[in-house]
């Protein structure tokens, strides 16, 4: 039967109150509208006007319309809890006031659940359903916004595609996967929507898959997700068998409560560590993203901004209480998640600097910020992490499909080769580039520089004039994400300038794009204007007390048992001026290189003749490093592969040959010798022998019978007589 169970979670001091709402708990319907749709494209697409887009397009919208409207009711919910702010008052999570002097959590908004039982196992009921809170509603929100600005873009990105309808019926599908992920309430409707979400990733980035280079990176994509994947599987049983259960919430609070030891639960946060180093492209598992770039711009697009690679932030996000708990975040200066996510921001910020496909930057970018999220979970700022989440969402799509507004232009990503001098071509890409460009650098005002201040100060490693607070002195995190900003300033000032400056270097005239590629731009640029407004830091004066921190109280759990108990560093205004410089100097360098030492050479030059490579041999080797990826994409195709495919390939069949073969061809020889024995030694000399005997001796006990048998009565009578006689003397000896 169906149940409308409030996970009512943090019965813990009954700090939480219970959500309710038709749209929350009815949320579900937000994933069907675009599974639906699926369906309908690929069976009725082409014989609508527009191939079944417009199918998309409207469940899509409907699905935004029910998400926000979902949103709206939440939003309620926590306001009416008490989460509205007051004067006097810090506030502080879904719904939580903070008092200024107690600093305690005085109430909050329980994860709305409504589920199914779908499975019995003996005793065990799994369930199936659906969990809305301020995280759920929050990616309902970035996902269905962006999905559908991409489905209005690609009507005219792919118009004439031959594969058009198939092309919208996977969007549809991969957006409905998203949502089914993001709604789950057990790890294993997690386990599904997450394969469903590769799967559909594979389809499209290989939908052009007539060309080999399309093809070989939907498989590099599929294959390396693959060697992630099982990771979740083993995570989730581990989870499983140490909470008992694969509801969300029983899994978090197991972790928390102790009721999971901590090997258990340091066990499962690794595997499912394995699961986002794949799926969100950190650190060493980040190489199928950039080549992913081989799908049409508008799945690029959906991919980096919305829905697969910030699957596995998100699954940190819900499942926070197993990472928080298994790595030991609080109080620490340095774990397993918050390494990879440094190293990765790093790795994806230095490799972007040598791309000259704009895609491809723009998806080192994508590698680079996921870095800045997982290091931000890895810390303890889980609302920096989800909060950066959302900026990003917008400012990369924007990128991400101004730059197939220029591709669409020019015919190509190559900036060094065909593009420049595009800015007064086209102005409107050229504008919400920027804007994008400035969101990506975290420059103030716009929304990348309030979510990523926030992450460099929950790294609690900042302990200049007062310090930050936090959960730990993640001070080597903190270094690392300031030397991402002035990487993440210095790789966009060349974007821009190879490409909106100079003198064209294509062929034919540019133009700009339709109404149907620049609207959805522009409502991206503005999105990546004011998204950071609704989370401003605490204490910013230029603000009225209860516009501070409508993010964190509308999205982070409070007041509940399956989320763990975090630590928010306060606001420092020295962190935050210190990363601006440090971003502007990033600017700065890489504007006097390009604007005025390369421009000063000629306006069609895209480097300078006698650069750094030319002078310095440590300038080369670095720069032979990035060009070659870091040699990882060598090491995995020649050396592994390669020699799996070599020589443990030759091995395999040498052994095969030699021994296996040779072990059968034995058996096989000895088993035909040893029929033989058993044929000629044992059948015919023994066996036939004891036959043949038999016979013969009953052939002539039978003559010797015959001769007794004369008919004689009296010849009979003797003989029993002598048998009698003899047979009493028997008797009488033996007894």
């Amino acid at each position: 039967m169906l149940s409308a169970n409030i996970a009512a979670a943090a019965e813990t001091a009954g700090k939480a109150v219970a959500a309710s709402g038709w749209f929350l708990e009815n949320a579900w319907l937000i994933w069907l509208f675009p599974a639906v749709s699926f369906l309908l494209i690929l069976l009725f697409g082409k014989r609508f006007p527009r191939g079944g887009s417009e199918i998309g397009i409207a469940a899509v919208g409907a699905s935004f319309v029910f998400g926000l409207l979902t949103a709206i009711q939440w939003i309620s919910e926590v306001e009416g809890a008490g989460g509205g702010g007051a004067e006097g008052e810090h506030a502080l999570g879904a719904g939580g006031l903070v008092a200024a002097a107690e600093g305690e959590a005085s109430g909050g908004v329980s994860a709305l659940t409504r589920s199914i039982t779908w499975l019995t196992n003996g005793a065990e009921a799994i369930g199936a359903g659906i969990m809305i809170d301020g995280l759920a509603v929050m990616m309902i929100f970035v996902v269905t916004v962006v999905s559908l600005l991409v489905h209005i873009y690609s009507t005219d990105y792919v118009a004439g595609d031959r594969r058009y309808t198939h092309f919208f019926a996977f969007l549809s599908l991969f957006t409905a996967s998203m949502l089914f992920f993001v709604t789950a309430s057990t790890t294993i409707q997690m386990l599904v929507g997450w394969e469903l979400v590769g799967v559909c990733s594979f389809v499209l980035i290989g939908h052009w898959w007539e060309e080999k280079d399309n093809s070989d990176a939907a498989l590099k994509a599929f294959f390396t997700n693959r060697v992630g994947d099982m990771g979740i599987i083993i995570g989730v049983s581990i989870l499983f068998f140490g909470a008992g259960t694969f509801d969300v919430i029983g899994v978090n609070e197991a972790a928390i409560n102790g009721s999971m030891s901590h090997t258990v639960t340091l066990a499962a946060a690794l595997c499912l560590t394995a699961a986002v180093m794949s799926k969100s492209g950190q650190f060493f598992l980040h190489t199928w993203l950039p080549d992913a770039m081989a799908g049409p711009t508008p799945v690029s697009a959906l991919i980096h901004a919305a829905t697969m690679v910030v699957a596995g932030i998100f699954m940190v996000a819900r499942l926070y209480g197993v990472f928080f708990e298994g790595y030991a975040i609080g109080g620490s200066s340095i774990n397993m998640l918050a390494l990879i996510g440094g190293l990765t921001t790093l790795v994806g910020a230095t490799l972007a600097f040598v791309q000259n496909d704009i895609k491809r930057v723009l998806a080192y970018s994508t590698v680079s910020q996921l870095g800045y999220m997982v290091l931000a979970l890895g810390v303890g700022a889980w609302t920096a992490a989800l909060f950066h989440l959302f900026t990003h969402a917008f400012f990369k799509a924007c990128l991400f499909l101004g730059s197939g507004s220029v591709s669409h232009a020019v015919h190509s990503f190559d900036m060094k080769k065909d593009m420049g001098g595009l800015r007064k071509a086209m102005p409107h890409t050229y504008r919400t580039f920027m804007i994008g460009t400035v969101a990506l650098a975290g420059l103030p005002i716009l929304s990348g520089f309030w979510s990523k201040d926030e992450i460099l100060v929950g790294t609690g490693g900042w302990g200049l004039f007062g310090g930050t607070g936090g959960n730990g002195a993640y001070t080597v995190m903190l270094a690392m994400g300031m030397i991402t900003a002035a990487l993440t300033g210095a790789y966009m000032t060349r974007v821009v300038y190879l490409t909106f400056f100079g003198e064209f270097r294509g062929h034919g005239t540019p133009h700009e794009s339709g109404p149907r590629i620049t609207v959805p731009l522009w409502i991206l640029g503005g999105l990546a204007i004011v998204a950071g407004f609704i989370n401003f830091p605490a204490g910013f004066q230029l603000v009225p007390a209860s516009w501070e921190e409508k993010f964190l109280q509308w999205v982070e759990p409070v007041g509940v048992s399956y989320f763990p108990a975090i630590k928010h560093a306060t606001p420092s205004w020295t962190l935050a001026i210190v990363s601006v410089i440090v971003a502007l100097i990033g600017i700065g360098a890489a504007y006097y290189y390009y604007f005025v030492r390369v421009r000063a050479v000629s306006p069609a030059a895209t480097e300078l003749p006698n650069g750094p490579t030319s002078r310095s041999a440590v300038a080369r080797l670095g720069h032979r490093i990035l060009v070659n990826k870091y040699y990882l994409d060598w090491l995995y195709t020649t050396v592994i592969v390669g020699f799996v495919k070599g020589p443990l390939a030759k091995a395999a069949y040498w052994t095969n040959q030699n021994i296996i073969d040779r072990v059968v061809n034995e058996a096989g020889t000895r088993s035909v010798q040893a029929g033989e024995i058993v044929y000629h030694k044992v059948d015919q000399l023994v066996v036939d022998g004891i036959v043949n005997a038999t016979g013969k001796i009953s052939d002539s006990s039978g003559e010797e019978l015959r001769r007794i048998q004369t008919g004689k009565v009296q010849q009979y009578a003797a003989i029993m007589f002598a048998a009698a006689t003899i047979l009493a003397g028997i008797f009488i000896i033996v007894i």
